[in-house]
Order: structure tokens, then C-alpha cells, then sequence
């Protein structure tokens, strides 16, 4: 601070620093302009890390810091570092948008992220879609995100449940036989599923036993399995996922229905394979994504990039999920040299993942009418134990292109709608 002389009056000499010190500022401006930019993006994810899906969710996030740390080794986003923000929604809708809120209003992300739980997901891209903030669901698979409840400004990553039930359906029914039973989930992700599988055996002539809806967190299957068995089905269609999906076939190799009747279902995960004892690694589905792909560019990088932070583990499809969520934000924000959301919605539209985010051998692009990510389908049958890799539980039978399993935009019911 400057010092009054002995009259109470600011001296010539220090009117002079003073002058001098304001030029050095005038001058240092730029460089503080420069500092001001290195202001993070901020990036908001908002996923279930407690209750069934916390897997799920733990291995979405590990997979989005994974991108997190590469983007930012190659300058980040429009030469600004990338911070990630994760909240967790506990499968709960109210806390998901409570959570979605204070990252838009309080922590000023630029993007949002989320949620596994396909009914969360719906109610984040509405509070996403009120407060213009570009939103990818990652793990949500309810039809209506990319469907009758589309907007413009989210983008999904994962299938869509119509996706999981066509790439599946036709080989199920070939091979097994045309009488099925469900065990379905009771919110959203199992309806739609539920849905798109009985629309199919319907197309193919078949028929359907019965449906028995569970809850989510359901540990105890036997009321709906001792049904199951009575009815006598070619086929039991396992729908639940996480915990839910672990309980369920545990349960059904306990009752001895997998010597009775077949078992499939829609998608199929890591964690829950990992999860189960080697008799209960049963049934044909189909992975997202799956790890070993022989010959295919970047994946052996990637699995020796999660791996390194995943105590060794190799990734799965969530890991997988994150981390393609985050790059394709990062991409199109230095792509087009702007966060305006509305110009970065419009520049996923139709845009295409390079090889070293695809990391799969179809081309994987976002569909312009929808906005739904067409990934592959890996559809195959579930392994006791990994012949020649411990982790490779899953025998991956045919890969089938995402826009070959995805229904065509005009029965999603998507009618997107722009900002003026």
C-alpha cells in the first residue's frame, strides 16, 4: 500500500510507481485473460453408486476419469483442463434431480452425464433439457430416451432396449424353441424390454406363458420361478440386471430350470458374470461392448489403460460407456472451438466415434433422427469359466452393426424438437 509523505500527500515518486504499475498491468493483461481461460470445463456425472446397479455405476465412472486423464494430457477441452464432478443418484428419481440441479445452477458444468437407471436418466435429460445443457445418457436403456421422450439436446451411449431384444430374439427362438416366460423388472428399463422381446416372438409366431413383474432389488425369486417351472417354457427370458440379475440366476440353477428350459435374455454384464459362481454363468445374450476383440485397433491399449486402474481387472461394457460419453463431448467442443450446447448437439448429430473411441469393428456413429449411439451388438452364450483368460466369460458368437439391430427412427416415435 502506498505511504502519505509527512503533509498527508502523496508523493511525485510514488505517483510515478504507481503510474508505472499500471502500465505493467495494461501490459501483463493478456496473460491474466490467459489465466482466466484455464477456468476447468466442468463435467457432471450422476450415476447410482449405491444399491444394484453400483457396479455398473462405479466402472461408468472409472472409465469417464480414464478419458478425463488422457483428454487432459492433449490439452483438454479448447486448451482448458477437464474436472469431473460425480454425484451419486442412489437409483433414487428425486435425488437424480435434485443432484442434476446443483451441478447445472451451483457447479456450472457444461455437460451432463448419466444415470444407469434408465427412469433417472429420463428425468435428468428433462432437467438437462430445461436448463439447455447438452446430456448423454450412459447407461440408461428405456426406449423413450432416444423414442417418444427424445430432445433435443440428449445423446445416448448405450442401446436402446429394442436394440438388446432384436439382436437376440431370432437366434433364441431358432435355437430353442417358440414358448417363452419372463422374469421382468418392474420399471421402466424391463418394460420396454419386456416389450420389444414380445413384440418379436409375436412377429415369429411364438408364445408367451406369462410375465412376472419384480422389483428392483429383489432377492428373492422363487415365488416367480416356481411359476416359471410349472409353466414349462423352451425358453425363461432373464430381464433384471445388476444384483437383481445375479439373485435371479442363482436361483434359477438352485431350482434346476436351466436343465428344464433354455435361458436368454436382452443385455448382458461383466460384473453380474463375475459376480455369479461358475454354475450360474448360464444363458445367450448380448454385451455392448466386450473386451477381447482380436485384431480390432486400440483395444488391447484400452484394456491395458483400465486395467492399470482396476486392480488389474480387464473393462467392461460401463467402463467402456463413460468413457465414450466424455470423449464425445471433448470431441465436438474442439471440433467446432465452442460449449454452446445447441451448436454442439447439432454437431453430434450424425457424428462418427474414431477408431481409437470406437474400439469396436462397425461403424459407430450417433443417428442424426434420434440421437441414439449405433453400437454394436456382441451377442453370444455366457462361459462357466475363461478358457484361456480367467475374465473371459462371455463366447462372443457374431457382432452385429447397431444400425442393423436399431429399429428405423420412424417407429422410435422421436420427434425431435430445436431451439429457436
Amino acid at each position: 500500500m502506498t505511504k502519505p509523505n509527512s503533509s498527508g500527500k502523496i508523493g511525485r515518486r510514488a505517483v510515478l510507481k504507481g503510474a508505472a504499475a499500471a502500465a505493467v498491468l495494461q501490459l501483463t493483461g493478456p496473460f491474466v485473460i490467459r489465466a482466466r481461460g484455464e477456468t476447468p470445463v466442468r463435467i457432471g456425472m450422476i450415476d447410482p453408486l449405491t444399491g444394484v446397479y453400483a457396479a455398473f455405476a462405479r466402472n461408468e465412472v472409472m472409465g469417464a476419469r480414464l478419458a478425463v486423464a488422457e483428454l487432459n494430457a492433449k490439452g483438454g477441452i479448447l486448451g482448458r483442463p477437464i474436472e469431473l464432478l460425480v454425484e451419486d443418484s442412489a437409483n433414487n428419481v428425486g435425488t437424480g434431480v435434485q443432484k442434476a440441479r446443483k451441478l447445472i445452477d451451483r457447479d456450472r458444468v457444461s455437460f451432463l452425464i448419466g444415470d444407469v437407471n434408465s427412469a433417472i436418466a429420463q428425468a435428468i435429460a428433462q432437467v438437462a433439457s430445461e436448463k439447455r445443457v447438452l446430456h448423454i445418457v450412459s447407461g440408461g436403456h428405456t426406449d423413450p430416451i432416444t423414442g417418444t421422450d427424445c430432445k433435443w439436446n440428449v445423446y445416448r451411449v448405450c442401446t436402446a432396449t429394442r436394440m438388446q431384444s432384436n439382436s437376440v430374439s431370432r437366434l433364441v427362438f431358432q435355437k430353442y424353441g417358440k414358448r417363452w416366460y419372463f422374469i421382468t423388472p418392474d420399471y421402466a428399463f424391463g418394460h420396454t424390454l419386456q416389450q420389444g422381446f414380445a413384440a418379436n416372438l409375436k412377429m415369429l409366431g411364438g408364445t408367451m406363458l406369462g410375465n412376472e413383474l419384480a422389483p428392483l432389488g429383489t432377492s428373492d425369486y422363487s415365488a416367480y420361478l416356481i411359476k416359471a417351472r410349472a409353466a414349462s417354457p423352451d425358453v425363461l427370458i432373464v430381464l433384471p440386471q445388476g444384483q437383481d440379475m445375479v439373485n435371479c440366476l442363482k436361483q434359477i440353477v438352485q431350482f434346476g430350470i436351466n436343465k428344464q428350459s433354455a435361458v436368454a435374455g436382452g443385455e448382458q454384464e461383466l460384473e453380474a458374470l463375475e459376480a455369479l459362481p461358475p454354475e450360474a454363468r448360464i444363458g445367450t445374450w448380448m454385451f455392448e461392448w466386450y473386451w477381447k476383440q482380436p485384431g480390432v485397433p486400440f483395444v488391447s491399449e484400452f484394456v491395458a489403460a483400465v486395467r492399470k486402474r482396476n486392480g488389474g481387472k480387464v473393462p467392461s461394457a460401463r467402463h467402456w460407456f463413460g468413457y465414450t460419453s466424455v470423449y464425445s463431448m471433448a470431441l465436438v467442443a474442439n471440433r467446432e472451438k465452442s460449449l454452446d450446447a445447441v451448436k454442439l448437439a447439432r454437431a453430434l448429430s450424425g457424428f462418427e466415434l474414431p477408431p481409437e473411441v470406437k474400439l469396436q469393428p462397425n461403424r459407430v456413429y450417433y443417428r442424426a433422427g434420434d440421437h441414439q449411439l449405433m453400437l454394436s451388438g456382441f451377442v453370444g452364450h455366457a462361459l462357466a469359466k475363461g478358457v484361456d483368460d480367467p475374465e473371459d466369460l462371455f463366447q462372443v458368437e457374431q457382432v452385429m452393426p447397431g444400425d442393423k439391430i436399431a429399429p428405423p427412427v420412424s417407429e422410435t416415435g422421436c420427434k425431435l424438437i430445436w431451439p429457436a
